[in-house]
């Protein structure tokens, strides 16, 4: 068997998510189903981890073991062309007989998009979150620098998370405004994130944006271990796995 690492996209609009589930569209059943097909015998996908409903990915990677080699740019066509439209292969290349796309991962880069124009944009509806509120950006600039370092995000994981460690390094928690005024795009990279962890984050700083949170809430937030003192569960739509570093 030969080990393959493919960087893949998606478009989570109509999926269930990543992961394969007895019911519901996955991005993971689509990919070995195509896989199986151009190995005439079942293959399996791993991946760096999961995206809930909705989520999008740019550069998520995969692992999975074939029967025999083929040339990169043909295993990465076939597997372009032959899943559905709203799953793409960026690249594909051996690797390790040992290589794990969840446990060797080092880092993620994610990023969430957040539409404030007025009237909302119905072409970013499945693509941004849409938040019609006033927004002061300053003041969520403001508050970013308090997430960076290493802490204890317990007030930022959904409750359903099987992870007992809640320790997790932030090194990079960043917005920019797009060209027109109408888009947040926030950028969030470091080791690891818990569930839910980026939709949270976005929910309580765009309270921080809309003068409901005071700026200085963060680290009372983080020290108090409590998902109830951050703010709500950012909608899915706006989350996209950017990047996955090994």
């Amino acid at each position: 068997m030969v080990r393959y690492k493919a960087i893949i996209s998606y478009d989570g609009t109509n999926f269930s998510g990543f992961q394969r589930q007895p019911k519901g569209r996955t991005v993971q059943s689509e990919l070995e189903v195509t896989l199986s097909k151009m190995a005439s015998q079942p293959i399996e996908v791993h991946a760096s981890g999961r995206t809930d409903a909705g989520v999008h990915a740019i550069g998520q990677v995969i692992h999975f073991d074939f029967p025999y080699e083929r040339p990169l740019e043909r295993m990465r066509y076939g597997l372009d062309t032959q899943t559905p439209d709203d799953i793409a292969c960026r690249s594909v290349e051996i690797v390790a007989d040992d290589f794990h796309a969840r446990y060797l991962a080092t880092g993620k880069t994610y990023e969430f998009r957040v539409d404030i124009g007025k009237p909302r944009s119905p072409f970013r509806r499945y693509y941004a979150s849409y938040f019609p509120y006033p927004i002061d950006v300053k003041k969520i600039q403001q508050a970013l620098p308090d997430l960076l370092g290493t802490h204890d995000f317990t007030s930022f994981c959904a409750s359903g998370s099987s992870v007992e460690d809640h320790v997790r390094t932030i090194d990079e928690a960043s917005l920019t405004v797009s060209p027109d005024g109408d888009e947040l795009i926030f950028t969030f990279s470091g080791n690891g994130f818990l569930y839910k962890m980026i939709r949270i984050l976005v929910g309580t700083l765009l309270k921080i944006g809309n003068d409901r949170m005071p700026v200085d809430a963060i680290p009372g937030i983080i020290a108090g271990k409590d998902r109830n003192l951050a703010g709500p569960t950012a909608h899915p739509e706006g989350l996209y796995l950017k990047e996955v570093r090994y």
